[in-house]
């Protein structure tokens, strides 16, 4: 069941791989992603140190966050992979023009999970030439409803 999705990410990358990752979270993340407070519309994922980390996902605290804590919405969520997953994953980002990119974070066994996706960015022509196919696939099941008519 898909919490929350990264759109974007299918509009400006070739996705070649994905990968399901867990994520370390405090608890009023928990609350606020079950809740449905959660963006991933500017999110990244970057290897620092050996490991990957979840930048710039967006998750609003709820108003009834606990009193002693101070929620900081971007903070930075470490992702947690097989160490041979990550160093594939290493490997692979150091060469030339491939990034990892959240793609959506779900539920797997009652846990939240976030699926990243191993990318090649896209050309603006990709762009146009991808939402020229969209539209004439749209057009087409447009026709063949008429026709059944």
């Amino acid at each position: 069941m898909s919490i929350a999705d990264n759109k974007k990410a299918f509009h400006d990358y070739f996705i070649e791989e994905r990968y399901e990752a867990g994520m370390a979270l405090e608890g009023w993340e928990v609350k606020s992603i079950r809740a449905g407070r959660v963006q991933l519309k500017e999110a990244y994922v970057i290897v620092r140190g050996g490991e990957i980390f979840l930048f710039g996902a967006h998750i609003s605290p709820l108003t009834a966050a606990s009193t002693h804590i101070k929620p900081d919405p971007v903070r930075d969520r470490k992702l947690l992979l097989h160490a041979d997953e990550i160093s594939k994953l290493i490997g692979k980002v150091e060469r030339a023009g491939y990034t990892l990119v959240p793609l959506n974070l779900h539920y797997s066994k009652g846990r939240i999970k976030c699926e990243i996706g191993l990318a090649k960015g896209k050309k603006q022509y990709d762009k146009r030439d991808a939402e020229k196919k969209r539209d004439w696939q749209r057009e087409q099941s447009q026709l063949l409803k008429q026709n059944r008519r």
